[in-house]
């Protein structure tokens, strides 16, 4: 009995050292939003702020420092959109129709693991071309792009483990393919659906290659902007700070409502072959 209490907290400790070691760094950046300069830069560190320092919010509110953030808001959530839509009835068409064959949803994969920057700077060609640099529209159909190939992956798996028969049965009693769709196969992949786009989101609220590249001013996203604030002389600490705040703020807020559909999808056999 002694041995083995002995070994669960060599276990339980372990595992506190661990989430200590990865939530620390966390810790210390958001901290830094509410520090005073001094103890910023204060030498022996201080790791806890004296007091809630709010001026580098006030700072952060009165410029445009915040309107990156909204930037990537709107392009992400946009782009998670269209790349859910197209990407569910391509894998549906795949999973019940094999269109394409056995090997078209391996090709689509495959996409997934170009590296983005072999096709980054012959995409800012084309889109130099077509005045798409720098704009909206460009980026959403990057990232569209970009997410299409694992939203088509993860939805074919999915859908590959509804029994086909309740679809069949569906149409029998006279429901379109249309209305199959929505009362039969989508109620049954929910979980599915809401993990992948919480992973679309993530995938494209993170994306640093394309906007460094794509974006100037006008829509330069959060990932881009907060990398300003390192310059060669000094380095923006309060800013960062709050930004990191604010711009995972979306990320955590999805996982932290949808966690029961993710734990449920991730567990549907979305990876099956």
């Amino acid at each position: 009995m002694k041995k083995s209490s002995f070994r669960m907290w060599l276990r339980f400790a372990t595992a506190v050292l661990i989430t200590v070691f990865v939530i620390f760094p966390v810790y210390w950046l958001f901290a830094k939003a509410f520090k005073t300069p001094e103890e910023i830069f204060a030498f022996p560190p201080v790791w806890v702020p004296s007091s809630f320092y709010l001026e580098n919010f006030r700072t952060m509110a009165n410029t445009d420092d915040l309107i990156p953030v909204w930037n990537s808001f709107l392009i992400t959530t946009v782009s998670t959109i269209i790349a859910m839509f197209f990407g569910t009835l391509c894998a549906y068409s795949i999973a019940r129709f094999r269109t394409g064959g056995d090997n078209l949803s391996i090709w689509i994969l495959s996409q997934r693991m170009l590296p983005p920057v072999a096709i980054v700077f012959p995409l800012f060609v084309a889109f130099a071309f077509l005045r798409w640099v720098d704009t909206y529209h460009g980026m959403i159909t990057v990232y569209t792009a970009f997410n299409l190939p694992f939203v088509i992956w993860m939805m074919r798996g999915y859908i590959q483990d509804v029994p086909v028969e309740l679809e069949e049965s569906a149409l029998t009693d006279g429901c379109s393919r249309w209305q199959t769709l929505r009362h039969i196969t989508f109620p049954m992949i929910r979980t599915g659906l809401f993990a992948t786009t919480v992973f679309t989101f993530i995938f494209a609220w993170n994306e640093f290659g394309f906007a460094l590249v794509l974006t100037r001013d006008n829509v330069i996203t959060y990932p881009v902007h907060v990398s300003h604030y390192f310059g060669a002389l000094s380095t923006y600490w309060g800013k960062v700070g709050v930004v990191s705040i604010i711009g995972t703020l979306p990320v955590i807020l999805s996982v932290i409502f949808l966690q029961r559909y993710l734990v449920r999808g991730m567990t549907m056999g979305a990876l099956k072959g």
